[in-house]
């Protein structure tokens, strides 16, 4: 599991899995508007990460940033991590 501490956005962290097939899984927001992240994380589920990251990236909502901006950012930072491992 991978977590991701956001910033600029109500949420606090994300959390998800990486499948071997570079899929998503398991995408939980701690924090943010209920109805919303959980609707995210339902429309992520098994997709794959390097769509997602374009997919999401400069989605706005406040402060220059959103909950799916914010998640794109953390499929950026895991990307850079497993490549860094």
């Amino acid at each position: 599991m991978f977590t991701f501490t956001t910033s600029g956005t109500c949420s606090r962290k994300i959390s998800f899995d990486v499948d071997s097939e570079n899929k998503i899984h398991n995408v939980k927001f701690a924090g943010g508007c209920t109805g919303n992240t959980q609707g995210v994380a339902k429309l992520c589920e098994g997709r794959d990460i390097d769509e997602l990251e374009n997919l999401l990236s400069g989605v706005l909502c406040r402060n220059g940033t959103s909950c799916p901006d914010q998640l794109s950012k953390a499929i950026a930072e895991y990307k850079k991590s497993v490549k860094n491992a």
